[in-house]
């Protein structure tokens, strides 16, 4: 799926760097990619964060996977081959958001690794967080807020991660948050934290 298959194009280059729309927006254009098990709270602290930042005054995005099938990825399913397709779309799009200067989060299971580290790769060091949302699958199954879960097991929904499809935890994530043991207000202060001291947003 990622042959190219356009022909006499070319890359146009403009006058206006990343760097120029950085100083205009005053914050530095990176992508913040949560991974993790459904029902881990990918979704839900991406967001809570995407709020924290906007009230301190930073222009944010949340690019959230099931939003994102309802339209650009929408003729996509869940199989492997169709699940590298989805991550490399978003992993396309997060990099220009980033480009523009936006600090974009997105929050999707993304289950394989060569799949992170490929969106990793179009960015620059530094540029590329990953954020592995940590939780027992007892606890997601638990929560099951979309019910899910229960669907897998009961066979109606084929290729679910963590129980008939794989997830491969992420070996090096710049920052891991378990929220099997911490609440969300906690959450979201260890990625503002993290970000404060890696200087991607100036402290408070």
């Amino acid at each position: 799926m990622t042959i190219q298959k356009a022909t006499n194009i070319y890359w146009h280059k403009g006058a206006i760097t990343k760097q120029d729309r950085e100083r205009l927006l005053q914050q530095n254009g990176i992508v913040l990619w949560f991974t993790g098990l459904s029902g881990s709270g990918k979704s839900t602290l991406a967001l809570a964060v995407e709020e924290k930042l906007f009230e301190r005054g930073h222009l944010c995005m949340v690019l959230d996977g099931d939003n994102i099938r309802h339209g650009l990825n929408k003729n996509l399913g869940f199989s492997p081959e169709d699940r590298e397709e989805n991550i490399r779309r978003i992993g396309e799009v997060s990099k220009l958001f980033s480009d523009a200067g936006l600090i974009t989060m997105t929050a999707f299971i993304s289950p394989y690794r060569k799949d992170r580290d490929q969106t990793r790769g179009l960015l620059k060091d530094g540029e590329f967080v990953e954020i592995f949302v940590k939780v027992p699958l007892d606890i997601a199954e638990e929560r099951d807020p979309k019910g899910l879960y229960k669907k897998a097991r009961a066979g109606e929904i084929q290729e679910f991660t963590g129980i008939s499809a794989p997830y491969e935890e992420p070996l090096n994530p710049e920052l891991v948050i378990d929220t099997g043991k911490m609440n969300l207000a906690e959450s979201v202060r260890t990625v503002v934290h993290f970000l404060e001291e890696r200087e991607i947003i100036k402290k408070a």
